[in-house]
């Protein structure tokens, strides 16, 4: 095994930065602990990157330096791995950095490898963790991974309506995720946004694949959760009232796999939630027979607290993850009508006081979650990864 010499970078650097001025007689203030969690991923054919977060336990009003640096186990460096060294840097108020790591991909059938991430020789803070096990899952170890496969087969919806404009629409051809249109969402929110959900939500599980975007669930350790994937929202860059939206689009599958695409009212950061609305263009709820249906519901705060009302569709043959399907609603000031392949399966009359929700903005959201308390967790049968392709996006609005 290669021994990497730790490389310190000049104690200079780190006092430019920091003020360590204190007046003589005053209390030391108590100083926020830096934490790295653990982190296990399976192993691909290719090079990809992964993040690891580092943070602090509390706001601090002084700058916070520490240093990190790859250290090789039975993981090689450059081989397995790409080595790196480095600082990070705090700014006052920041509690979350990352660290981004290049795996390199192989076909060898292997044992699994693992590696460190060394932290050390920290500025105003303390050390709670001071190294974050890497550990490389390879396919001799794991079940063979559930391969992407893009269909060819499908519904497609129309380009245009008569009577209708179309005003937004997202294609999926670029090479990167349009971050004018799309913000991810990272972590895993509060209590699992609010569904027990056992994922982390990384930017790093969203990619471009002919012409179709990819939400990729992986069963991998991340910031304290076993898995991952992505959620990504149009907040505060494309909000609308009122529309046709059509979502052409091949679901994921399996115990615990929880495929969304909805929509939320622009307005929860000052109401919360439900009262800013909630219209859920499709869900599915993997596993147990219930890959071959979709569901549509709205949820809102109703006279009595919270409501909501929902339908549901299920295909004649087959499950969602087979081919693509088009999944729509039409919305206007009186009701909320949801298609699946331009079909009519359900409606909702918002026309009554206490669904005042559905008259206002609302933005879009993408996400595959994993586990939660409608789905269950994932078993023995579920296999990883597993994907959602988006085709596209388009919004109308009547002329």
């Amino acid at each position: 095994m290669q021994f990497l010499k730790r490389s310190f970078l000049p104690s200079l650097l780190i006092l430019s930065l920091l003020s360590c001025d204190s007046k003589e007689g005053e209390p030391s203030p108590q100083l926020p602990g830096i934490s790295i969690n653990d982190l296990e991923i399976s192993e691909r054919k290719e090079d990809f990157s992964i993040t690891l977060d580092v943070t602090l336990s509390e706001v601090s009003a002084d700058l916070v330096v520490v240093s990190y640096e790859t250290m090789e186990g039975s993981a090689v460096a450059n081989q397995d791995f790409k080595h790196i060294t480095g600082q990070l840097i705090f700014q006052a108020g920041s509690v979350r950095e990352s660290i981004t790591i290049t795996i390199l991909g192989d076909e060898k059938m292997e044992d699994d490898e693992s590696f460190s991430i060394l932290l050390f020789d920290p500025a105003n803070a303390v050390m709670n963790d001071s190294s974050a096990l890497i550990v490389i899952k390879n396919f001799d170890t794991t079940p063979p991974p559930n391969e992407l496969v893009i269909p060819t087969q499908g519904y497609t919806s129309p380009e245009s309506y008569d009577g209708w404009n179309l005003v937004w629409q997202d294609e999926f051809d670029q090479e990167s995720l349009n971050t004018e249109d799309w913000t991810y969402e990272i972590g895993n929110g509060h209590s699992g946004w609010g569904n027990n959900e056992l994922e982390y939500y990384t930017n790093e599980n969203t990619s471009m694949v002919d012409g179709n975007l990819v939400i990729t669930a992986r069963k991998e350790s991340r910031g304290g959760y076993h898995y991952t994937s992505s959620r990504i929202i149009t907040k505060n860059k494309q909000e609308f009232k009122y529309g046709r939206m059509d979502i052409r689009a091949v679901l994921p599958f399996g115990q615990g796999i929880w495929p969304a695409l909805w929509m939320l009212g622009a307005n929860i950061d000052q109401v919360s939630w439900p009262a800013c609305g909630e219209i859920d263009i499709m869900e599915l709820i993997g596993g147990n027979n219930r890959d071959n249906t979709t569901h549509g519901t709205a949820h809102w705060s109703g006279a009595n607290g919270y409501a909501n009302y929902g339908g549901s569709k299920k295909l004649s043959s087959g499950i969602f993850a087979d081919e693509y399907h088009v999944f729509s609603v039409i919305w206007n000031e009186s009701s909320i009508t949801w298609l699946l392949d331009g079909v009519e399966f359900h409606v909702i009359d918002t026309t009554p006081a206490d669904l005042s929700e559905f008259r206002n903005d609302f933005f879009f959201i993408f996400n595959v979650a994993v586990g939660g308390n409608w789905p269950g967790s994932p078993n023995t049968s579920t296999v990883f990864p597993q994907y959602m392709i988006v085709d596209y996006i388009r919004v109308f609005q009547t002329q």
